[in-house]
C-alpha cells in the first residue's frame, strides 16, 4: 500500500497515504461544500469556533494541554476556496509511534480521536454553541474582513477575481462579509453546522508510517459512525466554455505607495489535458524568475517592484501580477500586452521550453517531500475527479510541444485588469 482510497460510507472517504519518509504523522480532514452568499460567513465562523472547543476538550487551553502530553503534537484548521467550493480544513501532526518510548501508547489511535472530536463533536452548551466562543470569534472575523487591504498585493487579486465573478460563487470572500454577522448567533450557528455536516463531502486523510488496520481506527470511532450516508453537495471541477467577455479596466485608489496590476486572463480549453500545457505556458509567461514578465518587465524595463502571474486550474484563469511606480502603468500595460502577443505568435525559444518543463518536474518530483504537500496533490485529484500518478503527471509534462503552448496562447483573452493606485498622483 502506497496509496489507498476507501468510501466508508457514502459521501465520506477515507485515504491512507504510507510513507517511511517522516518520523511523524499527518492527520487531515476536508469538509467540502459549494460555496455561496448565504454560507460563506458562517463557513467562516464554523471554522473559528470549532478550533476553541470540543465535547471533551472544552478549551483551547486543554486542546493545547493534550497536544502537548502527546510528545508536542500539533493542530491547525483554516479555510480555503478551492474553485466554486469552500473547504473547511483541520491538521493534526503527531511523532509516528515507532519513535516514541512508550511502546504501550497508541499515538496514531489517540492522534486521530482527537481531531475527529474536534471536527464533529463540538462543544455544545444548552443546545448550541458556546455564546462565549461564538461572539470572540464574530469579533475576530470581523477583524480580518476589515483588515482585507492590509496586504495590499492579495487584496488587488481578489478584487480582480471580484470583478471577474460578480454575483458568482468564485467572486466571494472566502471569510465572508461584516454586514452578515450581526444576524449569526450560536443557535442558529449549531443549527447550520448540524446541517452542513450532514451534507457536505467528507474526506479523511491519514498519512505516515502506517498501515491497512489504520483505516479501522477511523471507521470503529464513535464520531465517525454516527455520521450519516449523504449524497454529497459539491462542486466537480469541469471544463466549461468561457463566454467571449468585454475586456474591462477597473481602477481603484487607495493610500497605497506602490501601484499594483492584476490582469485576469480567461483560458478556453478544449480537453482537460490542455490544463498540464497551460501550466507550461504560465511558466513561460510568469511562473518563474526566467519567465518573459520577469525578464522583460521587472528586469529588462525596470518598470516593475516585481512581475509574475499565477495558472488557476480549477477556474481556467491565468493572473498576471504586478507591482510598479504608478506613473509606469501604461508603459507596463504595453510591454505586458507584448508579452502575450509574444506567446501568441510563438516568440519563445526551447530553451525556454526546456527550462520550464524542468522547474515543473522539479516541483512534481517534490510532492511528496512534505506530508501536507502530497495531501493537497490527492485531495485536489479527489475534486477534480481526475486521478493521475506523480509519473504520469512528469510524462504529459514532458510530451508537450511548442505547437501545444501556442495553441493554449491563442486561448487565452484578457477578461479584467484591475489597477491599485494612490489617490494624488496626477492622472
Amino acid at each position: 500500500m502506497r496509496y489507498k482510497e476507501k468510501e466508508i460510507k457514502k459521501g465520506i472517504k477515507l485515504h491512507l497515504i504510507q510513507t517511511e519518509k517522516f518520523k511523524t504523522n499527518l492527520i487531515a480532514i476536508f469538509l467540502s461544500l459549494p460555496i455561496t452568499r448565504e454560507n460563506v460567513t458562517k463557513n467562516s465562523l464554523v471554522t473559528a469556533v470549532l478550533r476553541r472547543g470540543s465535547k471533551n476538550m472544552p478549551t483551547l487551553a486543554q486542546i493545547n494541554q493534550e497536544l502537548e502530553e502527546m510528545y508536542g503534537a500539533s493542530f491547525d484548521n483554516g479555510l480555503d476556496k478551492t474553485g466554486d467550493n469552500h473547504i473547511l480544513k483541520f491538521y493534526l501532526e503527531s511523532i509516528n509511534d515507532n519513535f516514541i518510548p512508550q511502546k504501550d501508547e497508541n499515538m496514531l489511535k489517540k492522534s486521530i480521536e482527537k481531531l475527529l472530536e474536534i471536527a464533529f463533536n463540538p462543544l455544545i452548551e444548552n443546545g448550541k454553541f458556546k455564546e462565549e466562543y461564538v461572539n470572540q470569534e464574530k469579533e475576530n472575523i470581523k477583524r480580518i474582513i476589515e483588515g482585507k487591504s492590509d496586504n495590499k498585493a492579495r487584496y488587488a487579486l481578489n478584487r480582480c477575481i471580484e470583478e471577474m465573478y460578480k454575483d458568482k460563487p468564485y467572486g466571494l470572500y472566502k471569510y465572508g462579509y461584516i454586514e452578515d454577522l450581526d444576524s449569526i448567533d450560536a443557535q442558529n450557528l449549531y443549527e447550520y453546522y448540524q446541517k452542513m455536516i450532514s451534507e457536505c463531502k467528507i474526506d479523511i486523510f491519514v498519512s505516515g508510517n502506517i498501515d491497512e488496520d489504520t483505516s479501522k481506527l477511523v471507521e470503529e470511532n464513535e464520531n465517525i459512525k454516527k455520521l450519516q450516508e449523504r449524497n454529497p453537495k459539491y462542486i466537480i471541477d469541469k471544463l466549461e466554455e468561457k463566454p467571449k467577455e468585454q475586456e474591462k479596466e477597473v481602477i481603484e485608489e487607495m493610500d497605497v505607495t506602490q501601484g499594483k496590476i492584476v490582469i485576469g486572463l480567461d483560458v478556453n480549453l478544449e480537453n482537460e489535458d490542455q490544463k498540464y500545457d497551460t501550466l507550461l505556458y504560465n511558466a513561460i509567461l510568469g511562473g518563474t524568475a526566467n519567465s518573459k514578465m520577469f525578464q522583460e518587465v521587472r528586469e529588462k524595463a525596470s518598470l516593475a517592484y516585481s512581475a509574475g502571474s499565477s495558472y488557476v486550474r480549477y477556474k481556467s484563469n491565468i493572473f498576471i501580477k504586478c507591482g510598479i511606480e504608478i506613473k509606469n502603468y501604461e508603459k507596463a500595460m504595453k510591454i505586458i500586452r507584448k508579452q502575450l502577443e509574444d506567446m501568441q505568435s510563438g516568440n519563445f525559444t526551447e530553451d525556454d521550453i526546456a527550462n520550464a518543463k524542468k522547474g515543473i518536474i522539479s516541483s512534481i518530483k517534490s510532492i511528496d517531500d512534505e506530508q501536507d504537500t502530497e495531501i493537497t496533490y490527492f485531495f485536489g485529484q479527489e475534486l477534480t475527479n481526475n486521478k493521475i500518478s506523480l509519473d504520469e503527471y512528469i510524462s504529459k509534462i514532458e510530451k508537450i510541444t511548442k505547437e501545444d503552448i501556442i495553441k493554449i496562447a491563442n486561448s487565452i483573452t484578457i477578461n479584467t485588469i484591475y489597477f491599485l493606485r494612490d489617490k494624488t498622483t496626477e492622472k
